[in-house]
């Protein structure tokens, strides 16, 4: 009887370390199987995670329970460094909703596929290949669809842990320099010392994730005409959105370009482009325009224009009021936001490499170049129809959206239009639309800031989960195209 009774327990026991077992084996299978698709489940989970505490009165400023709608849409926002928001994100939320708003960016800011990896080695004690070929993407998104890959234009394997450290080390690093340079402006402006201890490094990591939510009722309002202010939150924004394989590079090799790696190169290149070329196109467009530009002296007008346009490419920042702009310059800040950001970047839209091989590939065309080439480098042809698809998806994502959005609310096309686009693109700018929007329309465009963070290049991953080789070729037959 007694030795009956002991073994109740051992057998608990062994169940227990069975199950533990199975657990962990099928998580270890998961991360090495489709890691992908593992971080797309980390990434859902985190969202309904944050959901639960924006929904604690204690997370309310009125102590109350904030509707399931807004705390969703706010996890959803915050998770994905969007900077959209339903509710009045300054005064909604106490000191613990803050506190949850600026962890949740902070975790948001990782990436998808570089938490995933974390967690990964964490869960299986190593990376397996197929997880270090995903963790290597996001120097190069395009090895998740096989192909042949220069290795001297992206992070190698054996780098994988200085690229996972170097992500945190430099959100920890610049997030705390952006908040050491912000944090006598906010003095001038006013800021209580014991505030602006908080506010600073609120700002950093709302700059450097490129979020652009604000921790006062105001806003930027007090801060108009503190260009230093500004400039500095305009630098982190940049640093967010060049990603973090460019930020590794130069960390590496400094100012020996040609020792730059393509992506680093056309990241850079097309990002500054993007940048003056929309300045110059807002001063045009918004000079005479009163509710705006127009009031304002030559020097102001031309700064406000391209804090605009830096802003527009995922920042989220706003001191303009964007319902206010003509619909001519709505439409390129459209422009701008669909492009985004670098890749594996805290930044969103379809990535400014892919506008830049796609600009490429046109410029060889029009050349009658039977490759796609930059810097003395070829780009492989299933590098193209990645980007293809990529803009193809997104311009899908983007119409189903808005034309869900618009029957559901009857509002302006343009307004939905922009809104939708700064979800998918995870910008955070609104014309105003988002604050008014019922709960099913809420939904649809917390999905699309979802598919618009995760990127459609990882959710195709995802959903192949094993990759397919065919041992055979097709006749072919060339369509009548143009």
């Amino acid at each position: 009887m007694t030795d009956g009774r002991r073994a109740a327990p051992v057998s608990g026991m062994s169940a227990l370390r069975a199950v533990g077992h199975g657990f962990m084996e099928f998580f270890r299978d998961l991360t090495q199987r489709s890691p992908a698709r593992f971080a797309i489940i980390i990434f859902l989970s985190l969202i309904l995670v944050f959901t639960g505490l924006f929904s604690l009165p204690v997370a309310a400023a009125n102590g109350q329970v904030t509707p399931f709608a807004d705390a969703f849409f706010t996890a959803v926002s915050t998770i994905c460094v969007t900077g959209l928001a339903t509710v009045d994100m300054a005064t909604h939320w106490s000191p613990f909703g803050h506190v949850l708003v600026f962890v949740g960016v902070q975790i948001g800011a990782l990436g998808v596929l570089t938490l995933a990896s974390i967690l990964g080695l964490v869960i299986s004690r190593r990376l397996g290949l197929r997880a270090k070929l995903i963790a290597a993407s996001d120097s190069n998104p395009l090895r998740t669809h096989g192909g042949p890959v220069n290795e001297g234009q992206t992070v190698q394997l054996g780098q994988i842990g200085s690229l996972l450290a170097t992500v945190a080390l430099s959100t920890l690093v610049i997030e705390g320099a952006i908040a050491i340079l912000l944090y006598p402006g906010l003095l001038v402006a006013g800021v209580p010392w014991n505030v602006a201890l908080w506010e600073a490094p609120f700002y950093a990591a709302m700059s450097f994730t490129n979020t652009g939510f604000t921790p006062n009722a105001e806003g930027l309002a007090p801060f108009r005409h503190d260009y230093f202010f500004l400039t500095v939150l305009m630098a982190g924004v940049f640093l967010g959105s060049i990603g973090f394989p460019v930020i590794y590079t130069l960390l590496r090799q400094r100012w020996r370009v040609r020792r730059w790696s393509l992506h680093a190169k056309l990241t850079l290149i097309t990002t500054v482009t993007l940048f003056f070329l929309g300045g110059v196109v807002f001063l045009i467009l918004e000079y005479d325009n009163l509710l705006t530009l127009g009031t304002n002296d030559a020097w102001d007008t031309t700064f406000q224009a391209f804090f605009l346009s830096a802003m527009t490419r995922s920042g989220g920042f706003a001191i303009l009021d964007i319902g206010q702009l003509n619909q001519s310059s709505l439409l390129v800040a459209c422009m701008l936001m669909f492009v985004g950001g670098g890749s594996a970047s805290t930044a969103g839209g379809i990535k400014v490499t892919t506008l830049a091989v796609i600009a490429l590939a046109v410029i060889s065309e029009a050349k009658g170049r039977a490759s796609n080439q930059a810097f003395g480098r070829r780009i492989p042809s299933d590098v193209l129809r990645v980007a293809l698809s990529v803009v193809a998806w997104g311009s899908t994502i983007v119409a189903i959206s808005t034309i869900i959005i618009t029957q559901i609310t009857k509002a302006d096309l343009g307004d939905v239009l922009f809104d939708v686009i700064s979800g998918f693109a995870t910008v955070g700018l609104s014309t105003g639309l988002t604050a008014q929007l019922p709960d099913p329309a809420i939904y649809v465009l917390a999905i699309t800031i979802v598919m618009g963070r995760v990127g459609t290049v990882t959710l195709a991953a995802a959903v192949a989960a094993s990759s397919r080789s065919q041992l055979y070729s097709l006749p072919v037959e060339r369509p009548i195209v143009g």
